[in-house]
């Protein structure tokens, strides 16, 4: 059974950058697609990114991700990563990863599974 966990957090300056890893302690990860979402304080989870089970199959965005976030995985080592570049303020969220067989439903965190205990990422100055 997949078992996700998530790392990569911290406390970064406006600007900075990040990479989020998702890993598996149980099952392989290279039948799903995984998920990255996020979930700041009062507000609901929401999409971040989302990338196919092989990774060459498509990947989808949320408009506050593109041309600043990378999402890639590494099936050999059953992990996605999320980069993050030009971090800002808005970005600071409880950072989750998750699976589904399909990464274009990506929009609707509530079909995803698997979740995490996620990462917590900070940007301040």
């Amino acid at each position: 059974q997949v078992q996700l966990v998530e790392s990569g957090g911290g406390l970064v300056q406006p600007g900075g950058s990040l990479r989020l890893s998702c890993a598996s302690s149980g099952g392989p990860l290279d039948h799903w697609a995984i998920g990255w979402f996020r979930q700041a304080p009062g507000k609901e989870r929401e999409a971040v990114s989302c990338i196919s089970s092989t990774g060459h199959d498509g990947t989808y965005y949320a408009d506050s991700a593109k041309d600043r976030f990378t999402i890639t995985r590494d099936n050999a080592k059953n992990t996605a990563y999320l980069q993050m570049n030009n971090l800002k303020p808005e970005d600071t969220a409880r950072y989750y990863c998750a699976t589904h067989r399909l990464y274009n439903t990506c929009p609707w965190p509530d079909l995803w599974g698997s979740w995490g205990q996620g990462t917590q990422v900070t940007v301040s100055s």
